[in-house]
C-alpha cells in the first residue's frame, strides 16, 4: 500500500480548495466532472460557479432553454457537452423524478456520461468503489510503472483501467480517486513535473529511467483539417444579419453571420470570392474587409475572414437559419467564440460608442 498511501498522505497536505470536493451530491460532482472535461481547472471554475448560481438544482438546468445553456457554455468548446447535460437533466427530472442518481451502473446510462464520469461521480458522491481513470491517472500510473502501451489504444486502455481497479484503495475510494487526479494534475505534470521533490521518485520507473519525457505514450492523430469561412456582417437600423447553425457541423445551433466557406487559401484571396459574393447576395453585392481570425478546434484550424456586406439581397424563404436581431438579442445569443470576440470588438467596443 506504500504507492497509495504516499499519493494521499500528499493530497491531504497539497490539495485544491475546490468547491465540489465539499459536497457529495451528485448533481453539483456531475456539473464539475462534464465542465472539467477537456479543461483546466483555473478556466472551467467560473464556468461551475455560473452553472451552479444559474441553475441549483437538476429541476432548473432542465427547464432551461437550450440557448441559455449554450450561452453559458460559450467559450468552453466541445459544445455537444453542453447539449448532452440539457438532455441529461430532463432524463432525470423525467425518469428519475428529479434525484441525480449517484450509482455507476444507472449513471453510465445518461447521455455524455462516460465510464470515467460516471466513476467519478458513483465513487465521489456515494462512496461506491469505482476507480478513475482520466489523463492524469494515465500519466501518473504509465510513468510509475513504465507502461509504454499506448494510452489511447484498445490495449492500453484495458491495461490501464486493469491496473487502476488493482490498486484502488476500497477503504476510501473517492479520497484515493481524488488523490491520484490531483497529483497527476500538480505534481506529475505533462510537461515539467517536480520530480526532485516527488514523495514516488525513489520507486518511480521513468524517474530513474530517465524516461520522464517519453511517458506515456500516445498514438498520434491525424493532421488538423485546415478550413477558410468568410463571414459577411449585415448592419441595418440598429439590427445585425444571423445565422443559426444547424445540425451536421461544427457549432450546432450557435450563431454567427452569413457565411461563404472556400477550399483554400488561395481560393479566398482570388476572384472566386467576389464570383461566389455575387452568386449568393446579387449581382450588385460588394464586401469590404473588417479583420481577420484563426480558431483552434481539437480537429480543425478555421481560418475566418470578415466582410461589411454592401447592397446585398437575401431569400429568407429559402434561407430560413437567417434573422434580423437588435444588437442587444445578438449579445444574448449562443455563438462559437471566434464570433462572440468579433461581435464584442466591433459592436460593443469604445470605436461604436
Amino acid at each position: 500500500m506504500t504507492f497509495q498511501n504516499e499519493l494521499i498522505n500528499w493530497y491531504l497536505l497539497n490539495k485544491r480548495d475546490l468547491p465540489w470536493r465539499h459536497t457529495n451530491d451528485a448533481y453539483t460532482i456531475w456539473l464539475s466532472e462534464v465542465i472539467l472535461q477537456q479543461t483546466r481547472v483555473e478556466q472551467g471554475l467560473p464556468y461551475f460557479n455560473k452553472f451552479l448560481e444559474n441553475f441549483p438544482t437538476v429541476s432548473d438546468f432542465a427547464g432551461a432553454t437550450e440557448a441559455k445553456v449554450l450561452k453559458l457554455w460559450q467559450g468552453l468548446g466541445y459544445y455537444s457537452r453542453g447539449r448532452n447535460m440539457h438532455a441529461t437533466a430532463q432524463i432525470v427530472v423525467k425518469d428519475y423524478h428529479g434525484v441525480f442518481p449517484n450509482l455507476h451502473d444507472e449513471l453510465i446510462k445518461l447521455k455524455g456520461i462516460g465510464e470515467y464520469t460516471a466513476a467519478a461521480i458513483s465513487s465521489f458522491s456515494s462512496g461506491e468503489a469505482r476507480a478513475v481513470v482520466d489523463g492524469n491517472v494515465f500519466r501518473v500510473l504509465s510513468r510509475y510503472y513504465g507502461i509504454a502501451t499506448a494510452i489511447n489504444s484498445p490495449a492500453g486502455k484495458k491495461e490501464f483501467f486493469a491496473l487502476a481497479n488493482e490498486l484502488l484503495y476500497r477503504d476510501d475510494p473517492a479520497l484515493y480517486n481524488q488523490a491520484i487526479m490531483e497529483f497527476g494534475a500538480m505534481q506529475c505534470k505533462p510537461k515539467s513535473p517536480a520530480c526532485g521533490i516527488c514523495p514516488l521518485n525513489q520507486t518511480c520507473y521513468a524517474f530513474n529511467h530517465k524516461m520522464v519525457n517519453e511517458l506515456p505514450v500516445k498514438i498520434k492523430k491525424a493532421a488538423q483539417k485546415h478550413r477558410y469561412i468568410n463571414y459577411f456582417v449585415c448592419f441595418d437600423g440598429g439590427q445585425v444579419l444571423v445565422r443559426e447553425r444547424q445540425a451536421g457541423d461544427v457549432w450546432q445551433h450557435l450563431y454567427d453571420f452569413p457565411g461563404i466557406e472556400m477550399l483554400t487559401h488561395e481560393d479566398t484571396d482570388n476572384g472566386l470570392l467576389v464570383d461566389q459574393v455575387k452568386n449568393t447576395f446579387g449581382n450588385d453585392a460588394y464586401f469590404e474587409f473588417i479583420s481577420a481570425k484563426k480558431h483552434i478546434l481539437t480537429h480543425q484550424i478555421i481560418h475566418v475572414q470578415f466582410f461589411a456586406l454592401k447592397n446585398y439581397i437575401f431569400n429568407f424563404n429559402k434561407q430560413k437559419e437567417l434573422n434580423w436581431v437588435s444588437l442587444n438579442k445578438l449579445d444574448e445569443l449562443p455563438q462559437p467564440k471566434v464570433i462572440h470576440d468579433f461581435v464584442q470588438e466591433y459592436f460593443f467596443s469604445d470605436k461604436m460608442e
